[in-house]
């Protein structure tokens, strides 16, 4: 096992009751690079054919799901356990965040084990004693009701950010257009203005034309949005055409 995979937390669904909440904890798991789950006396048995529908293609997580008969077997590789709940009351162990538990995690030798317990009822107390942390959401105080995968999925993305994972919106992204492209769209515009008089007077013109420039530049067009912006103004900048024509 290499030293990331030692690392990854294992999730474990304690006494979980509907398939399609297995499948959107795996669901959020796969979001945030996290692949092994393991489950604890499921209500209606597995595999449940209601998962994987849910799991929206996760289906490596499910495949590979684990099931244990006690909380106990299912940690018994895990030299750290955190128990997510909100019940403190007689509880003396440490509590922490998802943000704080994600750093524990990758700081500490061996394995980490994060422990969610069923939807309606959450972690009993034998459940609880045998984490030696537990794991609390802030969570606004006169509406603490979070579901199953809602709650994996704060505790993996708070895991995740410590790891090297893709930003698609910025792997999308377009770099800004060179320099002569940009110039040739100030330009375009320019050309088309200057016979509407619009660097009118002359003494104000050379400023008129750096703050045009200006307004051109900060958005940082791609090459794409620059030959749009130019078709446009060449269009523009034709006579307009009959309903004949």
């Amino acid at each position: 096992m290499t030293d990331g995979q030692t690392k990854m937390p294992v999730v474990v669904l304690v006494r979980p009751q509907l398939g399609e909440n297995i499948g959107k904890a795996a669901r959020a798991m796969l979001n945030f690079g996290l692949t092994e789950l393991r489950m604890v006396s499921p209500r209606d048995g597995w595999p449940n054919p209601a998962a994987g529908p849910a799991a929206s293609g996760a289906d490596i997580v499910l495949e590979k799901a684990q099931v244990f008969e006690t909380t106990a077997d299912a940690v018994a590789d895990c030299a750290h356990v955190y128990a997510t709940t909100v019940r403190k009351r007689g509880v003396t162990k440490p509590v922490v965040t998802p943000e704080e538990a994600s750093r524990e995690i990758i700081q500490q030798e061996g394995r980490s084990a994060i422990l969610f317990g069923p939807e309606r009822s959450g972690l009993e107390t034998d459940d609880v004693a045998l984490a030696r942390t537990i794991l609390t959401v802030p969570i606004n105080p006169d509406f603490s009701s979070l579901n199953l995968a809602q709650a994996v999925i704060l505790c993996a993305y708070e895991w995740s950010r410590h790891q090297h994972l893709v930003q698609p919106t910025q792997e999308d992204a377009l770099p800004p257009a060179p320099q002569d492209e940009l110039d040739g769209l100030v330009a375009h515009l320019e050309k088309l203005l200057e016979p509407r008089n619009y660097f009118f007077p002359a003494a104000r013109a050379d400023a008129t034309r750096r703050t045009l420039r200006g307004i051109l530049t900060k958005p940082g067009w791609n090459h794409l949005e620059v030959r749009t912006l130019r078709g446009i103004l060449t269009t523009l900048g034709k006579a307009p055409r009959t309903p004949d024509t």
